[in-house]
């Protein structure tokens, strides 16, 4: 029995369930989202949304903590990379460096690029100064993994979303839902032009034509109507 047992196993060991928890916060925090399992989206969560909690006191005892608890690296290293393309590079959630703070030493190894910690403390906590908790959402792609055909989700920092469908296709009732309201708008344009096209009048020549109709006069004598003909 699980008993006083928390959280999921995810088939690891502790240390390798700790560092996996770890790599996916980090790579959260530097994008602002990833793409992942259900199971290990729900695994991190938690852990994510009491990082920033912690950061948000903004505290050197808060900044020791949340050091303890996420591996310190250096981040953004890719908006220097050559190899990386330029719409790759564009990020919704954060203001990137500039290429020139980030420094490669003559292996291409990173010499100087910002802390992962620092960018915690500065980016991500003040963000969420006025939001009590639910700093993260997971958002269904409707994709799957090939191999098991786990469920893939994107986890995304809440805030910068344009819609709530992030990275999935449309789906086909979507589709023939655009497709019907396209057509209903069409018919509803061809009965408006009907409507407002103005009644044509008769040609001149056929209204000159038309017999007069006769016009009833009163007798004054006896009340009765007489036709009175040409």
């Amino acid at each position: 029995m699980r008993n006083r047992i928390h959280g999921k196993q995810l088939n690891r060991t502790s240390a390798h369930r700790r560092a996996m928890l770890r790599n996916l916060a980090a790579g959260l925090f530097e994008h602002g989202q990833i793409e992942t399992t259900r199971p290990k989206a729900k695994a991190v969560q938690p852990f994510i949304e009491k990082l920033i909690t912690t950061a948000k006191r903004g505290t050197f005892h808060a900044r020791r903590q949340v050091e303890s608890s996420l591996t310190d690296r250096k981040i953004h290293s890719w908006v220097a990379d050559p190899n990386v393309r330029d719409s790759a590079k564009e990020n919704p959630f954060f203001d990137l460096p500039n290429e020139e703070d980030i420094k490669f030493n003559r292996y291409g190894d990173v010499k100087k690029a910002p802390r992962l910690v620092q960018h915690v403390m500065t980016k991500i906590a003040p963000r969420f100064a006025d939001r009590d908790g639910g700093y993260t959402r997971i958002v269904s792609t409707g994709r799957h993994r090939l191999g098991d055909g786990a469920d893939l989700v994107v986890l995304q920092l809440v805030g910068e979303e344009s819609g709530p469908e992030i990275g999935g296709g449309t789906s086909g009732r979507r589709r023939q839902a655009d497709r019907r309201t396209a057509f209903a708008k069409g018919l509803g344009g061809a009965a408006a032009a009907v409507e407002e096209a103005p009644a044509e009048e008769p040609p001149a020549e056929e209204a000159a034509e038309a017999p007069a109709e006769p016009v009833s006069e009163v007798d004054s004598d006896t009340g009765a109507e007489e036709d009175k003909k040409d």
